[in-house]
C-alpha cells in the first residue's frame, strides 16, 4: 500500500464510531459534518457578530449564515477539483480532498469565535495573556479546535465531537501553536506563512494559530497521516479549500450587507477607486512618507494596498493585474451594485442576487491547485486576476466599513462590556462563600482546565513558558492558569446577547434573573 493510500485509510479510521448520526449515514465524514451541524456551538453562531451586531436583524450576516455560505463554496470547490482529472491527480498525491470533509471544516471553522467577532477575539486575547499569564492567549481558530476536541460533548465520548483525523486536520487553518511547535516554528522562516509572523505585540508569538498547548496531542494525531504529504507548516488540501472558501464568501457578502443597510456609500468608494485608476503612475511616484502624510486623500489608501501586496506577496502581485482588478470592482460594484441605493424593492434584491452569484462564479472559476505553493499560499489558491480581485474587494470593506469612526465607537463599548464580564466572573470565582453557586458550565470548565494544566506542568512545562521565560510551577500557578482558561472558555461560548444579559444580571442591573440553562 502506497503512502497516499495509507494516509487515506488512516484518516478514515472510525473515530466517528457509533453515536449520534452513525446509524443514518455510512461515511464517517458525513457523520463529522452532521455532528458539527447538530452542535449547540454551531447553533450559537446565529447570535454571534460577523462584522457588527445584528440586533436580531435578518438583514446582516451573522457567524451562522456566514458559515453556511462558506460551506456551500467549499463543497463546490472540492467537487470541482474532483471532477478535474489533472487537479484530482495532484490532490490525490497530497492526501485527497473529500467534499464532506471540506464542507464539515467550513461549517465548523468559526465555532470558536467569541461574542462580537474579531473585536471579542482581541479583547479575550489581551485578558488571557496579561491577566492570567496564558502564554498562548486566545485565538478564534484555536478555540474552534479546542471545542471540537475538548469542550464539546456531542460525540460518543465525554470530550469533543470525536471527529475523524481528516476533518480535524482540515480545521487547522494555521497548523502551528502560537509559540511552540512545529520546530522550527514557521514564524522563523525567511518568508513566514500567512498568519505565522509575529503579531503587533513583540514577543507574543504568531498573530494567528490554530491550537493551544492543551490540544497539542490532538494536533499531532490529526496531522500524523499527512506527515509525508505536506510540510509541517502547510495546510492539508481540505483545510486550504476551507480557507479559500472563507475568503471568497467574506469578500462578497460583507459588501452586500453594508450596501443593504446604507453604510457602504457609492460616492466615497467611487472617488477612491476612480481617482487611483485615473492616474496610477502619479500615485506610484509618491514617496512612502508622502503617502502616509496624505493617506486620507482619495486614491492614497488604494495605492498603499498595492504596495503592501508587493511587499508581502511578491509571488503573485502584479501592477497590471492589480489595475485590472480595480477596474473590474469599479465596474461591477461601484457602477453596478452601489449605483442605486438599496430600497428593498424586487429590483434591488435581484441586483444583490446577481452581484453575489456573478462574483461567486467568477472567483470559483479561478480556483487552481499547485503541487508546490509558496509559503504564503495553500495548495488550493486563485489565479492571479481573481486573487487580486479578492484583495480589492476586501480593501473596500476594510476601508469604508471597518475604519468608520462610528464603528470604532460601537466596538469600544463592546470591548468594555466583555472586560467587565470577565472581571465579574473572576471575582465570583474568587468568592469562597459563593463557590458552590457558580454556573455549572463554568465550574466544569475550571475542573477540566485544572487537569490539563496540571498534566502539562508535570510532563511538558516548557510549553507553558511565554515571552518572559518564567517557568510555571506549583499548585497556585496551575490554579491560576486553569481559572483563566476556564473564564475565557466560558465567555467565548456566549452569544452577543447572552454576554450583555449576563453582565446586567451579575452586576444587578438586569430585570430578569440569569439562567444557567442559557449557557452551552
Amino acid at each position: 500500500m502506497g503512502t497516499t493510500d495509507t494516509a487515506r485509510t488512516t484518516r478514515r479510521n472510525a473515530e466517528a464510531e457509533a453515536g449520534g448520526f452513525a446509524d443514518l449515514v455510512s461515511s464517517p465524514f458525513r457523520i463529522d459534518r452532521d455532528r458539527i451541524a447538530a452542535s449547540p456551538y454551531f447553533a450559537r453562531l446565529s447570535g454571534v457578530t460577523q462584522v457588527v451586531s445584528t440586533g436580531g436583524s435578518g438583514l446582516l450576516h451573522n457567524r451562522l449564515t456566514h458559515s453556511l455560505k462558506v460551506a456551500q463554496v467549499a463543497r463546490a470547490i472540492a467537487e470541482r477539483l474532483g471532477a478535474d482529472g489533472e487537479a484530482s491527480a495532484v490532490v490525490g498525491k497530497l492526501g485527497g480532498c473529500d467534499p464532506d470533509v471540506a464542507e464539515a471544516a467550513a461549517l465548523g471553522h468559526d465555532l470558536g469565535h467569541p461574542p462580537f467577532g474579531h473585536l471579542g477575539e482581541q479583547v479575550l486575547d489581551r485578558i488571557a495573556r496579561r491577566r492570567y499569564g496564558l502564554s498562548d492567549g486566545f485565538e478564534g481558530n484555536a478555540q474552534t479546535f479546542r471545542i471540537v476536541t475538548t469542550t464539546e460533548v456531542g460525540g460518543p465520548t465525554p470530550e469533543g465531537l470525536n471527529l475523524t483525523t481528516a476533518t480535524r486536520a482540515a480545521l487547522l487553518k494555521y497548523p502551528w501553536l502560537r509559540l511552540h511547535r512545529p520546530e522550527p516554528h514557521p514564524a522563523t522562516m525567511d518568508e513566514p506563512p500567512r498568519g505565522a509572523a509575529e503579531g503587533e505585540e513583540p514577543g507574543t508569538g504568531s498573530a494567528k494559530f490554530s491550537a493551544y498547548v492543551t490540544e497539542l496531542d490532538d494536533v499531532d494525531q490529526a496531522r500524523a497521516p499527512f506527515a509525508d504529504l505536506v510540510a509541517p507548516w502547510q495546510q492539508t488540501v481540505e483545510a486550504s479549500v476551507m480557507d479559500l472558501a472563507d475568503d471568497i464568501a467574506y469578500a462578497i457578502h460583507d459588501l452586500q450587507d453594508f450596501h443593504r443597510i446604507g453604510v457602504l456609500q457609492h460616492a466615497s468608494v467611487a472617488t477612491e477607486l476612480g481617482r487611483w485608476l485615473a492616474e496610477p503612475g502619479a500615485f506610484a511616484a509618491l514617496s512612502d512618507e508622502t503617502l502616509r502624510e496624505v493617506h486620507g486623500r482619495p486614491g492614497r489608501s488604494l495605492e498603499a494596498l498595492r504596495r503592501r501586496l508587493h511587499a508581502k506577496d511578491t509571488w503573485i502581485a502584479d501592477d497590471a493585474v492589480f489595475a485590472g482588478a480595480v477596474a473590474r470592482v469599479q465596474h461591477q460594484l461601484v457602477d453596478g451594485l452601489l449605483a442605486s441605493p438599496f430600497d428593498g424593492s424586487v429590483e434591488a434584491e435581484q441586483a444583490m442576487a446577481t452581484f453575489s452569484a456573478g462574483w461567486t462564479a467568477r472567483l470559483a472559476d479561478g480556483v487552481i491547485v499547485t503541487p508546490s505553493p509558496t509559503t504564503r499560499s495553500g495548495h488550493v489558491t486563485l489565479r492571479q486576476p481573481q486573487w487580486h480581485e479578492v484583495q480589492v474587494l476586501k480593501f473596500v470593506h476594510r476601508q469604508f466599513v471597518l475604519q468608520r469612526p462610528d464603528f470604532a465607537l460601537h466596538q469600544r463599548g463592546q470591548a468594555a462590556l466583555l472586560t467587565s464580564l470577565v472581571d465579574a466572573l473572576d471575582s465570583w470565582l474568587g468568592d469562597r462563600d459563593e463557590a458552590d453557586r457558580l454556573p455549572r458550565k463554568l465550574h466544569d470548565l475550571v475542573a477540566l482546565a485544572g487537569k490539563e494544566y496540571g498534566r502539562l506542568v508535570r510532563e511538558s512545562p516548557e510549553l507553558l513558558v511565554g515571552a518572559t521565560g518564567e517557568r510555571v510551577a506549583g499548585a497556585d500557578a496551575v490554579r491560576g492558569l486553569a481559572r483563566g482558561r476556564a473564564v475565557v472558555d466560558f465567555v467565548a461560548s456566549l452569544t452577543d446577547a447572552q454576554a450583555a444579559t449576563m453582565l446586567e444580571a451579575i452586576t444587578g442591573r438586569g430585570g430578569q434573573p440569569w439562567s444557567d440553562s442559557f449557557v452551552l
